[in-house]
């Protein structure tokens, strides 16, 4: 077990196994030390959380479904190390997507929940840079979708 999955642990969290792509993708691309991870939406173990900040979500819920797209970048960039989450040097960028009403401005707040646990996995090397925007849907009407480069060894 990786120190990060072991700090996962320590979280009462555990990685799912990495999603399989919905449509004509792949899941991940490794590019000379970086991975680039295609965008991971917020499904959890009790299903795909859906719906729109602003409307059916508040903060909180964004930032907890903001997480579950994080393990899975996270599920993801295990799978594409061959298992070996101690390659990982830092987490790079993350890109936040968050279903929203035109009203909701705390779309930042939301990719926190992303953001938060990559620092919380693997110490400051998952201190990255973001952007974090809203939009009218997501894929499969997930409430957020998060894309994300790493910089492995």
């Amino acid at each position: 077990m990786s120190d990060a999955e072991q700090r996962l642990a320590d979280l009462g969290l555990s990685l799912p196994d990495a999603a399989a792509p919905v449509a004509n993708y792949v899941p991940y691309v490794k590019s000379g030390a970086q991975v680039f991870i295609s965008g991971q939406i917020s499904l959890g173990p009790d299903g795909l959380v859906k719906g729109r900040l602003g409307e059916t979500m508040n903060v909180e819920q964004g930032q907890a479904a903001a997480r579950l797209c994080a393990l899975n970048l996270i599920a993801q960039l295990k799978a594409a190390l061959g298992g070996d989450l101690s390659r990982l040097v830092r987490v790079v960028k993350l890109g936040g997507f968050v279903c929203a009403t035109p009203e909701f401005e705390a779309i930042p707040k939301v990719v926190n929940g992303a953001s938060d646990l990559m620092v919380e996995a693997f110490g400051d090397a998952g201190r990255h840079a973001r952007s974090a925007v809203a939009c009218p849907a997501l894929p499969l009407g997930a409430a957020v979708e998060v894309d994300a480069i790493f910089e492995v060894r």
